[in-house]
Formats: structure tokens, sequence, C-alpha cells
């Protein structure tokens, strides 16, 4: 039995969606759409999970300001690594 082709179109369209249930994984998703770094968005819940959040947030946005930055991820990170 074949498969209806939009059931498949349906499937593929919402596992491209993102799925929040605590707070800790909207900052983490919030951190990486500022730093244009959806990529790493495990490694930023992580991070905002175990630690202060709205902090890690208010660090991604100045951030995500600076223009020349170029790879704001790793910038982020190195920020945040130096303020332990």
């Amino acid at each position: 039995m074949p498969l209806d082709e939009n059931y498949i179109s349906k499937l593929k369209k919402r596992s491209q969606e993102s799925h929040v249930y605590q707070k800790h994984q909207l900052v983490g998703l919030e951190i990486a759409d500022l730093l244009d770094d959806r990529k790493h968005k495990a490694l930023y819940i992580k991070l905002a999970k175990q630690g202060n959040g709205e902090h890690l947030l208010g660090v991604a946005k100045e951030i995500s300001k600076k223009k020349e930055v170029k790879n704001k991820g790793a910038y982020f990170m190195k920020v945040i690594q130096v303020n332990k």
C-alpha cells in the first residue's frame, strides 16, 4: 500500500518545526537565532539549562549587534568562557 505524497510532505514539514516544552529550550533557540547559528542550537539549550539563561540571552543580544564579528557563535562562546 503506497503512502500518500501529501502525508510524506506533512511529516517532513513537521520535523522542521521546533517543539519547545521548557523555558531553557526557548532561551537556547533564541540565542541560536540571534547568533545565526541554528546548527548548534542543542549547545545553547544546554548552556541555558545549566546557567543563567537570561544573562546568556543578554550577551547574545549584545554580540548580535556587532557587525564586525564574522563568527558570532564562536565569539559568544569565547565571551562566556572568559566571564566564568
